[in-house]
């Protein structure tokens, strides 16, 4: 008979079954909502061109990028495969991509490439890098000024816009982490010295729209180059590239603060021309008295988006969280309204600016005033996702923050190659695909904590500023040509370093998938050994045989839980370990150990892997892989500060 393994959590715990839905919130947050309704608005294509077939806008790259960020908030897989629905409408299985043509140099043209690298970061197929390598291949032909700044189209000769920065600089970027081109982030940094060089003004710190190094557009200042207004949408592209892009911009890169400090000269400038009454910002950012300026809703949000976040990396001071979060109850107040079906009317956003042009576009500020305005327009509902992500995720945040998560890569030493380049591989922070831990990392972040990787043997130094160590799988001699095993040297490191008051995390495997041998000598230490055995084996869809359901009461579980691990080897206890996981027939699937000052947690396999909480696996609902890693990150870091 097939069997459901029904969990008695010891000592405190009763057998408890619940519903459950799919998701970490019990209401829709304003970030699911919006997206829910925009995949209902859009299910197939979200930008048509002329003849309503599909067409290759930006606008959908930033749509996306909100929804991918909802994906990465909620667990639910059924944003990721809209992302990939809508981007396969495009991406031709030889890599090529309809629509696309190179000819015309159009920055614009770049910002879908985002897109394109976390599809092929989360699935592996290569007709997304190389679609991605198609786009990245524009930017080595792309007509540039003479001091080396992209032309924002071939058809804008000698012109830099604002707007371009975010279109080509997250995706570039991201293309230079995944390729490992260090010169590449030196391009990327120089884009945007050229533009704030270009086009800030010296008084207000503001940006203008554009710049032409040839001083021939009528829009164009004779002496300066520089347009003539400060377009809210503009400098809202500009931040939000430059918060995004440094995401994937090495911390050690001898530019990586010229960055922080451009950013925080934008933060300021943005937040002194914030209205003080409502909290939004205008069209015409400095001209708020001027008959006919007004409250636009797409360069709000984006100024929200890049302060919150600018906030939450540590680039900003706190203060200017109270600007976003001002700004954001502006947009619900005034700019969002709620019909009585439900539906969200997002209003006041301009449909699109632009400098030159036929019919000419001069700049003035009758021009961007007098530009078509939009209800639930894409940009202004990509923008209001994003920001909506960034302040629930500071809401939901907790006051003290600073916990240090490590994770071993020493001992699990694995790599795989990526992007033609080797990278580690199994159970890493940034691994997106299956079996990486980059939803476990980003619960972990999301709860107050900050996370690194260990890849040399623990010492008492490195520990030392360490919270919380986690060991998972270690290596077996089949899995690694640079096997490190834990050496007695390293039972003692580890051993002092718990009763000190450390917190260690013990992640095995089943039988014959992890070297439990010499991980037993450590585990040992706290009364816990992890048995040579295999069970819960759900290959085929036998998903019961790895279903448990947790009721509230074990250490770290804040609400009822029903979960899944695929294929653990048990556990057994002794004197101060602790089984907190029990299966009905007496197996113990986890167990907690305290040691000194310090708290040991064990599972029998890695269990929070990417496959079993980012939703996007075929199997039946209703599993809270998702939610249980929140519970085990928050409990984690609370182990640490007690």
């Amino acid at each position: 008979m097939k069997k459901l393994f029904k969990i008695s959590l010891l000592p405190i715990l009763v057998l408890a079954c619940s519903s459950v839905t799919f998701g970490q919130q019990s209401k829709k947050e304003w970030s699911v909502r919006m997206t829910d309704q925009a995949m209902q608005t859009w299910p197939d294509v979200i930008v048509k061109d002329g003849d309503g077939d599909p067409k290759w806008s930006y606008d959908m790259g930033l749509l996306l990028k909100g929804v991918e960020n909802v994906w990465e908030a909620t667990g639910n897989g059924k944003y990721f495969h809209y992302i990939q629905h809508i981007m396969d409408r495009f991406v031709r299985e030889d890599g090529t991509i309809k629509d696309y043509e190179m000819d015309g140099y159009k920055l614009d043209d770049l910002n879908n490439g985002k897109i394109l690298l976390l599809l092929y970061e989360v699935t592996g197929k290569e007709k997304y890098w190389k679609a991605a390598t198609e786009l990245r291949k524009q930017l080595n032909t792309q007509p540039r000024t003479a001091e080396g700044g992209f032309w924002h189209k071939s058809y804008y000769p000698h012109q830099m816009w604002l707007d371009g920065l975010y279109m080509e600089a997250p995706f570039y970027a991201h293309y230079a982490q995944l390729a490992d081109s260090m010169q590449s982030f030196n391009d990327v940094a120089k884009q945007f010295f050229l533009m704030e060089k270009n086009v800030r003004d010296p008084q207000t710190g503001l940006l203008y729209h554009g710049f032409d190094e040839s001083r021939k557009q009528r829009w164009a200042d004779p002496v300066t180059g520089r347009s003539s207004n400060f377009w809210g949408r503009a400098m809202g592209w500009f931040g939000m590239a430059l918060v995004d892009a440094l995401d994937y911009f090495p911390k050690d890169h001898p530019k990586h603060q010229l960055l922080v400090n451009i950013l925080q000269r934008y933060a300021k400038a943005v937040s002194q021309v914030q209205d003080p009454d409502s909290g939004l910002w205008y069209q015409v950012l400095d001209k708020p008295n001027r008959k006919g300026n007004y409250h636009e809703a797409s360069a709000s949000n984006m100024f929200i988006y890049t302060l919150a976040k600018g906030v939450r990396k540590g680039y900003l001071d706190d203060s200017y969280l109270d600007v976003a979060r001002k700004g954001y109850q502006g947009v619900r107040n005034e700019l969002i309204e709620v019909q009585s079906d439900g539906t969200l009317l997002l209003k006041n956003t301009n449909k699109v600016a632009g400098l030159g042009g036929d019919p000419y576009r001069d700049g003035s500020y009758q021009y961007y005033i007098n530009a078509e305005r939009k209800t639930n327009d894409v940009k202004g509902i990509g923008a209001f996702i994003l920001a909506s992500t960034e302040i629930e995720r500071a809401n939901e945040a907790p006051k003290s923050q600073g916990a240090n998560i490590l994770l071993d890569h020493y001992f699990n030493n694995e790599y795989t190659t990526l992007a033609g380049h080797k990278v580690p591989y199994h159970y890493t922070w940034k691994g997106r695909d299956n079996n990486g831990f980059w939803f476990l990392g980003d619960q972990f972040r999301r709860h107050g904590g900050y996370t690194h990787t260990l890849y040399n043997r623990p010492t008492s130094d490195r520990l030392s500023d360490t919270d919380v160590y986690i060991i998972v799988d270690p290596d077996t001699k089949k899995e690694t040509k640079d096997l490190h095993t834990i050496e007695q040297q390293d039972v003692n490191t580890i051993t002092n370093w718990v009763k000190d008051g450390g917190v260690l995390v013990l992640m095995g495997n089943d039988k014959g998938n992890a070297d439990l041998d010499h991980l037993n000598n450590l585990a040992e230490q706290f009364g816990i050994h992890f048995n040579k055995d295999s069970r819960s084996n759900t290959h085929g869809g036998h998903w019961q045989r790895g279903t448990f359901e947790l009721s509230k009461g074990a250490p770290f579980v804040q609400e009822p839980r029903k979960i899944i691990i695929q294929g653990l080897s048990t556990l057994n206890t002794s004197g101060p370990a602790q089984a907190v996981l029990k299966a009905s027939n007496g197996d113990t699937i986890m167990a907690v150990s305290h040691s000194g000052k310090g708290t040991v947690f064990a599972v029998g396999d890695p269990w929070l892997y990417n496959e079993y909480l980012d939703g996007r696996k075929d199997m039946p609902e209703g599993y809270q892989n998702f939610e249980a890693a929140g519970d085990l990150s928050q409990w984690l870091i609370k182990q640490a500060s007690n």
